[in-house]
């Protein structure tokens, strides 16, 4: 019986992007999440708090940015530390590119999950910038390269996800990194 199958939150998630694609985020239920994924509507509760969470991940990516942030050598400047943070998670996103550019169209064409992604983007925010004062970075420099580097990483995705040439996410992030430095 597929409920017992692996990768119960991978399958979810799977689901629900297919069923909000085929008849629209707000037509789709948890149940038939659930049902095309194999699973209980229980088991969609056990991973998610609700039909919106199933786009996010949870806190994997921002836990991975904060991991990687650790990694960064301490005499890094502050927003160079946040750009080599962002580079090396980058290539997640490529190896997912079609799903990824399937998931914003959904995202997208909803208000109420455009505000849930500027939310999540505002979390990973404040967790870089808890992470960089605890490397010593004082404020307002721990605030200000965090915002910097969630705002260079939102224009490269952008820029990533419209790009015909598929240049990978990293290029896009050393890409606008450069034009922000040119900037200031």
């Amino acid at each position: 019986m597929g409920r017992w199958e692996p990768n119960a939150r991978g399958r979810l998630e799977q689901a629900a992007l297919e069923l909000y694609s085929e008849r629209g985020y707000d037509t789709t239920t948890v149940r038939e999440i659930a049902e095309r994924a194999g699973l209980t509507e229980r088991t969609f509760f056990r991973h998610f708090a609700d039909k919106r969470e199933v786009l996010f991940g949870g806190t994997a990516l921002q836990d991975g940015l904060v991991a990687a942030l650790a990694e960064v050598p301490d005499d890094a400047a502050p927003l160079d530390a946040v750009a080599v943070t962002l580079e090396a998670t980058a290539g997640q996103f490529d190896e997912r590119r079609e799903l990824v550019r399937r998931r914003q169209a959904v995202i997208a064409a909803h208000a109420e999950l455009q505000e849930r992604e500027l939310i999540k983007l505002a979390a990973i925010a404040a967790a870089l910038t808890g992470a960089l004062r605890d490397r010593g970075t004082a404020e307002p420099a721990a605030g200000l390269a965090a915002e910097t580097g969630v705002a260079v990483f939102k224009v490269a995705y952008e820029r990533w996800l419209a790009d015909p040439d598929e240049h990978s996410f990293a290029q896009h992030l050393r890409d606008a990194f450069d034009a922000l430095k040119a900037l200031t």
